[in-house]
């Protein structure tokens, strides 16, 4: 039986056991997300959030990871609204299902944007509201449990957010094509053929993408070079002749 918490309030997890098939969950994001770590490069990684701190990320080269999230086990608690940490401070940032729960998610996005270098990486994962997972939030069973009593936010949303904080989305996946209640086999005929024929209809989405660097002043437009009008004297290219004229032959 899957393990559900039900709250008449929005509630965050703290656990990736909190999601019905949780552990499934957290393995399809590590499988998405490896290949992705070796090309993360920097000194600090921020993960956001108690389930980002659970996500396996040995394979990335940063050595300094740490945690930032308001309960105990975090690395550094605080309010990750209002991170408590210095301007342009860490390299890259992990957000795992972080919007969903949040009051402010643009607020969240705004933080993480400070504290993130140019060039920096920002990786997001959440719930599609396009795809068989938003049947939880139709259904009065589950309506009161995690994931379903929080926001879904359309991936398309998402990064218009990101396009007006000025990054580059540089990916952009859906995974795992099922409900997420319910039993959950590997690879069926159906989630093979939904992911074939919809691919845009997984469950989950995980976007990546990169801030970009602002010039510091700003870039002028180039001018055409105006060619000089020149302008010919009455007397250029006359050459006296020492030919007689047709006047003074008839003269003679």
């Amino acid at each position: 039986m899957p393990h559900f918490q039900r709250s008449p309030l929005p509630i965050s997890p703290a656990h990736w056991q909190d999601f019905p098939n949780g552990e499934h969950i957290k393995q399809q994001v590590e499988l998405a997300m490896a290949p992705w770590w070796p090309r993360i490069f920097g000194y600090h990684l921020l993960k956001l959030g108690p389930l980002s701190a659970e996500v396996d990320s040995q394979a990335c080269t940063i050595l300094h990871q740490f945690s930032v999230f308001d309960t105990q086990g975090a690395a550094l608690r605080g309010d990750i609204a209002q991170l408590p940490l210095q301007h342009a401070s860490v390299d890259a940032v992990l957000a795992n299902f972080v919007l969903e729960f949040e009051a402010n998610p643009y607020q969240v996005l705004r933080e993480v944007d400070r504290v993130l270098i140019s060039g920096g990486q920002l990786i997001l994962t959440g719930f599609n509201p396009l795809s068989m997972a938003f049947a939880g939030k139709l259904l009065p069973r589950y309506q009161g449990c995690l994931p379903w009593c929080g926001h879904f936010f359309l991936p398309s949303r998402v990064k218009d957010w990101l396009a007006l904080l000025g990054y580059q989305v540089i990916c952009d996946e859906r995974l795992l094509y099922h409900p997420l209640f319910g039993a959950m086999d590997n690879a069926t005929r159906w989630q093979q053929a939904l992911a074939s024929w919809l691919p845009g209809a997984g469950s989950l989405y995980l976007i990546i993408a990169r801030k970009l660097e602002s010039p510091l002043t700003p870039i002028r437009e180039k001018h055409k070079v105006r060619r000089p009008r020149w302008q010919t004297v009455p007397s250029a290219g006359r050459v006296q002749s020492d030919t007689p004229s047709g006047a003074e032959l008839k003269r003679q």
